[in-house]
């Protein structure tokens, strides 16, 4: 849990922010991080622009947030547009004081497909992010990156200055990424932050397609009645970091008042090492009250994937330090309103078929 005095410099500049809103650019807004970064900003009164193409991202999200009574504080306007169009984000970056850059294509898998179609849209399209921010005179540029950047790093907790072969087109674009920043910020006074999230969790994250993340593919699969595929002997290891957590750093990121290096990146985790066969026994029992026959419900286990990493745990020392960064809520807390979230929302899809079907 955070500390005591964490908690209470973070509750602080939240009400600050409340008192004295702020003008937002999310990048990726129709994304599950995006969707919460907005939700959660729209609590605080904020005036929000959001930037999506609906390539990863769905209405539905923009939809669910909009339905909360907590988001009808602030203000919220959305361009549909590709980041890849400088146009568009020179239009999206017109009087903001913060950017929250979280468009991507986000997939290892995808990636190793596809390179072309990842580094079009991880650099090309964050350059131009850039490009409109400095034109614009944004304030600060948030941008998420990855834990994939440290590759098969063998050295646990995974520190900023640790290294290893990275396993994926998709981890070089983020580094990628971080060069383009210290560039932009020594060369254009563009202050820019990078985040390095582990593995982010939460409600609205897709549990569909082929390129589903864990946590909303097992629950989905355990409420549908159908196996869990782990990859590997499930043994492999992860930081999972609920998504609030994310949002914390996002908003102590942009708002920082002391003087941060040049173009600094922070590892955003929970600091805790979950192997995905816990995982599993974790997601079954919070869901066994629900449906008793999940109690006897066994992973199917699969060949590792390629590019996967072994191990992951952040060591979030540094954000700690800089930013008074403490995860709030850890993997247990974060599944409970996690599982909360899909249960809900997968008894409303079951009442709408029904509907349906009665037509």
């Amino acid at each position: 849990m955070i500390s005591s005095v964490g908690q209470s410099q973070y509750r602080e500049l939240r009400h600050e922010l409340a008192a004295n809103p702020r003008t937002w650019l999310i990048t990726g807004v129709a994304g599950f991080i995006g969707s919460y970064l907005l939700e959660d900003l729209l609590s605080l009164g904020q005036t929000v622009i959001g930037l999506d193409d609906f390539s990863t991202g769905y209405r539905a999200n923009l939809d669910d947030v909009a339905c909360l009574p907590s988001s009808r504080g602030g203000t919220f306007r959305f361009i549909e547009g590709d980041i890849r169009d400088i146009d568009t984000c020179r239009e999206a970056c017109k009087g903001v004081d913060f950017i929250l850059h979280h468009a991507a294509l986000g997939s290892v898998p995808r990636s190793i497909e596809d390179p072309l179609l990842a580094t079009s849209v991880n650099v090309e399209g964050f350059i131009n992010v850039l490009l409109a921010a400095k034109e614009c005179g944004v304030k600060r540029v948030v941008y998420a990156s990855t834990c994939a950047i440290y590759g098969d790093c063998p050295d646990l907790p995974l520190h900023e200055e640790s290294s290893g072969n990275m396993l994926s087109p998709y981890a070089a674009t983020k580094l990628t990424n971080e060069v383009y920043a210290s560039v932009f910020q020594r060369v254009y006074g563009l202050q820019l932050v990078g985040l390095r999230y582990f593995n982010v969790f939460g409600p609205r994250q897709d549990p569909n397609g082929a390129y589903a993340a864990v946590i909303p593919r097992w629950i989905n699969n355990l409420l549908s009645g159908d196996s869990c595929q782990i990859f590997g002997d499930g043994e492999t290891s992860r930081d999972f970091c609920y998504v609030a957590n994310v949002a914390q750093a996002n908003i102590l990121a942009a708002t920082a008042e002391r003087s941060l290096g040049e173009s600094e990146v922070y590892n955003v985790g929970c600091g805790r090492e979950t192997t995905l066969n816990e995982l599993f026994r974790m997601i079954r029992l919070g869901l066994v009250g629900l449906q008793p026959a999940i109690a006897s419900a066994y992973p199917a286990y699969a060949s590792f994937r390629d590019g996967d990493i072994r191990r992951s745990t952040a060591d979030i020392n540094k954000i700690s330090h800089d930013l008074c960064y403490q995860a709030t809520h850890s993997i247990a807390q974060g599944l409970g309103q996690t599982l909360e979230w899909y249960v809900e929302h997968s008894a409303k899809s079951a009442l709408v078929e029904e509907s349906s079907a009665a037509v």
